[in-house]
Formats: C-alpha cells, sequence, structure tokens
C-alpha cells in the first residue's frame, strides 16, 4: 500500500529533476551577492515581512509536520492544531515584548542578547545550550523525520537516509547564509502549500466532499479541547504545557528568531512574525486533515505514522508521484537549511570569536561558519539515529517532549530577563547550568532509561514540562532575591534600557485581525 518507488515513471524523475534544477538556480542567483562575517548570518539586514515569514515557517514546518501531524490527525483528530494555533499568543509575544529589545540592542544573536545585560560568562553558556538545543531540537529531529519518510519510501536503513539529506540540505547554508536560504523558502513553501492543497483535495474527492468528512469520523475528532480525563491531550497539560516550549520555541530560539534580526526594521519584523501566524492556520487543512481522511479510506493502519505515505502512494496519479519526492526535500531543505544557518551563527559569534580568535577578520568568520554547518550535519546524523530507537510515544509526541525537555531553563531566563528586572546573574547562570541538567536529565530518564510504555508512574510530558518551569521559576527569583548583582550589571544596567519603539498603524491592524480571526476558530472548534 505504501510502496511508491514501484509507483515511480519517467514523468516523476523529471519533476524531480526540474526542481533540483529550479532550486539550485535561484541558490546561486541568490548567492552571487557574496557576504561575510554577520552579514553572511544575518542577510545584511535586508529580509522583508514576506521573506521573514516564509523563512519562519519553511525552519518551523519540516518533514516532522508532514509525518507528525497526519499520524495524530488519524489517531485523535485536530486537537494536535493547538500545537500551531495556540502559538498565535507566543508569535505576538516575540513581537510586542522581545523582538523590540533584541533589535535595539543590535545583537546577532540571543546569547550575545543576555551576554550584554549578564556578561560574558553567561553568553558563552548560553552559547552551548542553544548549540545542543539546535542540534536536538531542529537538526537532528528535522533529519529523523526526513530519514523516516524515505525509509517509507525507498525502504533503505536510516543511516543512508539521513546522510544523504543532510548533504543536500547543508549546500544552500555553507554556500549561500541567510539570504540564501530565505530566497530558496519562499519558493519552497508555496511549493508546499500547493502540493498539500492538492492532496487535500483529492482525498475529499475520493470520500465524496466536506459533508462525509464530518459525518464518517468518530465523536470528538473535530473538538480542540479535550476533556480533563483524556489519555493523550487532557486540556490542562496543552493549557499549562504547551506554553513553556512555545516560550522557548518562538522567543528564545536562534533558528526562528534569526529571521527576524535579519529584518530591514521593527516594523518588517513584526509584520513577518504576523505572518507565520496567518501560515500557522493552514496546518489543519493542509497537514492533520490528510490525516483523518487516512482515517476514514484506510481504517485500520497498524502504523499510523504511514498515514501520510498512504495517503500520497494511493491518490496522486501516475506521473505526479514525484511532488511527493519534491515536498519532501523542500520541507526537509527549509528546516536544516535555517538551521545549520543559524548553528553556524551562534558557534561562530559567540563561542569562536569571543573566546578563540577575537580578531579574525569577515573572510575567517564566514569560512568558521561553514566548518561549523560541515560539524553540525556530522553530529546530527548521529542523534538522526538515536531518536529512531525511541519507544512507546508516536511521532507527534517524541518531537514535542524531547522539545519540552529541552525548552524550560531558556523559558525561565528570557521572560524572566525581559519582564523583571530584579533578575541577576546568578539566576541565570544557575538556571542555564543546574536547571539545564535537571531537565535534560529529566527528558533523558522519561525517553530513554524509564520509557513511559515501560513505567507507568509518569505524568503527561507537558505537565512534566509545566512542573519543570514552575520549579526552575521559583529557584530563580529566590536567587534573584538573595543575590546581590554582581559589579559587571551595576555598570551596565542603564545601557541596558532601551527605547522601545510602539508598534505601527500597519502592525496594530495585522494583529488585531489575526486575534479576531482566531477567536473565531477557537470558538468554532471548541
Amino acid at each position: 500500500m505504501n510502496n511508491l518507488l514501484d509507483k515511480l515513471t519517467i514523468y516523476d524523475y523529471a519533476i524531480v529533476v526540474v526542481y533540483l534544477i529550479a532550486l539550485i538556480v535561484i541558490g546561486l542567483v541568490s548567492s552571487r551577492k557574496k557576504a561575510e562575517g554577520a552579514e553572511h548570518f544575518l542577510a545584511g539586514k535586508s529580509l522583508s515581512w514576506y521573506s521573514i515569514g516564509f523563512n519562519m515557517w519553511a525552519t518551523n514546518v519540516g518533514p516532522s509536520m508532514l509525518l507528525a501531524f497526519a499520524t495524530v490527525g488519524y489517531t485523535t483528530g485536530i486537537v494536535a492544531v493547538n500545537f500551531d494555533w495556540y502559538a498565535f499568543v507566543y508569535l505576538f509575544l516575540l513581537a510586542v515584548v522581545f523582538a523590540p529589545r533584541y533589535l535595539s540592542s543590535g545583537v546577532r544573536t540571543l546569547p550575545e542578547f543576555m551576554g550584554k545585560r549578564y556578561g560574558s560568562d553567561t553568553q558563552t553558556i548560553l552559547a552551548w545550550y542553544s548549540l545542543v538545543k539546535m542540534m536536538i531540537s531542529w537538526l537532528s529531529l528535522g533529519l529523523f523525520a526526513g530519514g523516516f519518510l524515505v525509509r517509507q519510501i525507498l525502504g533503505i536503513p536510516m543511516w543512508q537516509s539521513v546522510i544523504v539529506l543532510v548533504a543536500l540540505a547543508g549546500l544552500f547554508a555553507y554556500t549561500g547564509g541567510l539570504r540564501t536560504v530565505a530566497k530558496i523558502n519562499i519558493f519552497q513553501m508555496i511549493l508546499l502549500i500547493a502540493v498539500s492543497a492538492l492532496l487535500t483535495f483529492l482525498g475529499l474527492s475520493k470520500i465524496g466532499g466536506i459533508q462525509t468528512l464530518l459525518d464518517s469520523t468518530p465523536d470528538g475528532y473535530w473538538s480542540l479541547i479535550k476533556p480533563a480525563d483524556d489519555p493523550d491531550y487532557p486540556w490542562y497539560a496543552i493549557a499549562l504545557g504547551y506554553p513553556v516550549a512555545a516560550i522557548a520555541f518562538f522567543c528564545t530560539d536562534q533558528a526562528m528568531v534569526q529571521s527576524v534580526l535579519g529584518a530591514k526594521n521593527l516594523e518588517q519584523g513584526q509584520l513577518g512574525v504576523n505572518f507565520i501566524a496567518w501560515l500557522k492556520i493552514l496546518s489543519l487543512p493542509l497537514f492533520i486533515l490528510t490525516g483523518i481522511i487516512c482515517y476514514i479510506l484506510f481504517p485500520g493502519l497498524d502504523d499510523p505514522s504511514l498515514a501520510y505515505m498512504t495517503m500520497v502512494t494511493n491518490l496522486f496519479p501516475t506521473g505526479l508521484n514525484g511532488l511527493v519526492i519534491v515536498v519532501l526535500i523542500a520541507v526537509l531543505v527549509g528546516t536544516i537549511g535555517s538551521s545549520l544557518n543559524s548553528l553556524s551563527t551562534v558557534y561562530t559569534m559567540d563561542i569562536y570569536l569571543k573566546h578563540i580568535n577575537p580578531q579574525a577578520d569577515s573572510r575567517k568568520v564566514t569560512q568558521i561558519g561553514r566548518y561549523t554547518i560541515i560539524v553540525g550535519c556530522l553530529i546530527s546524523v548521529l542523534v538522526a539515529i538515536a531518536i529512531d530507537q525511541i519507544k512507546g510515544l508516536n511521532l507527534f509526541d517524541v518531537f514535542q517532549s524531547i522539545l519540552g525537555f529541552i525548552a524550560p531553563p531558556l523559558a525561565v531566563i528570557f521572560l524572566m530577563a525581559v519582564l523583571w528586572k530584579r533578575t541577576n546573574k546568578a539566576a541565570v547562570n544557575t538556571l542555564l547550568t543546574f536547571g539545564a541538567v535537571l531537565s535534560l536529565g529529566t527528558g533523558v530518564c522519561y525517553l530513554w532509561v524509564f520509557p513511559k510504555d515501560v513505567y507507568a508512574f509518569w505524568p503527561h510530558y507537558l505537565m512534566l514540562s509545566f512542573y519543570l518551569f514552575l520549579a526552575l521559576l521559583i529557584l530563580g527569583i529566590i536567587l534573584s532575591l538573595v543575590v546581590p548583582k554582581s559589579a559587571y550589571e551595576k555598570e551596565n544596567e542603564m545601557a541596558f534600557r532601551f527605547q522601545i519603539e510602539k508598534p505601527t498603524k500597519r502592525v496594530r491592524w495585522a494583529w488585531g485581525a489575526l486575534f479576531v480571526v482566531m477567536l473565531l476558530l477557537y470558538v468554532t472548534f471548541r
């Protein structure tokens, strides 16, 4: 049922070849204007709102979106769209609270932002933690999902799949930096929307339309809010646990925020963040609906993670199956390319320039960034293979739980740093060291040492993330009240107070319209 390889024709191979040629041409054209040093990583502060929105969405969507959303749509309905729709609150937080401070400070990385306030030690600790986070949450998870799909299509081992995929995805980040990645991602995401919309249309046509879709699904499939006793997604777990990952994911993650740092100005950055929030509404019709339709057409799949491939192999007409491979490459290049660029930015700016070679010229900085990309590719392959060994959770929950265990220290320190002037270096550094060990150690125990499918004492992974966040927040508050500020903090306290621009009329209208639409959606699917 899922053997796509046997269905490929000369037309499918032609589609893939044409796509790859178009991708390479766009990459070569956009990278002709050579940028060295910081410009290589931040696109010379030239990104417009649509580039920012598409690039952030490309970073976010990844192969995991295609795979995991279809899986959870097949098993539980639309509840997982909360992980995209509920995000608008935290994207708004990025746009109006965090982004003005990031851009006003003139930083190139988020560790640099924290370092300006709390000193070099904080910048270095956060840089290393950010590198670990990007290696796991972006590169390795994205590679794992891409390798999983390639394994389904071609039947080749995971390690072979991820090596080929990361080599292709790393090419554009290596050659052109953020400007090239952003230009490619506009093309990629338009293609993703078109192909995913076609798959949804073919599925709806096959089952007989929207009314048949509504009549053929179990009770609760169209509800965003599940009761407290729901074993998979109780309402309180999403309400309390998801914000921890969302704040870390959208407001403090270099891979997501880097596009905003490359904005022409604050208004373009805020509109770009608003644009990705609108794009996230498409997750229901483009990704989750695929799984629900698969539930109707192909009930009783032995493995729900096969939902996406089951749909594409059975619904796409002969000659268009190459589009599936094209979309797989598109979302993988989008996520991995953006992540590799962010990884190289943090290492080069916050580790290499800060501690190894402060006198490096722009050419040397760009060279080190490219070497970092190569190393990142190699490590992410190994971690992706390790993730393949996790048992007892569906793919969507694997992705969300890993993010949930990485997030608490980052969410706490950035919220405290931005919202509470009393926050000090001792609190931030303790949360980044002890807090990281506690949070990541808990995650390792939950996923590998005492896996949930064997040991039933674990709470829901979202609540576990919330408990970690709460414990670290209390610890941070106590340390900030008890330990006095360092000499560096006292000397630089006034320098870190920025004149924050108020949102323009365009920004206010864009966000106001989004809030109205999201309220209507939640009322409709409550």
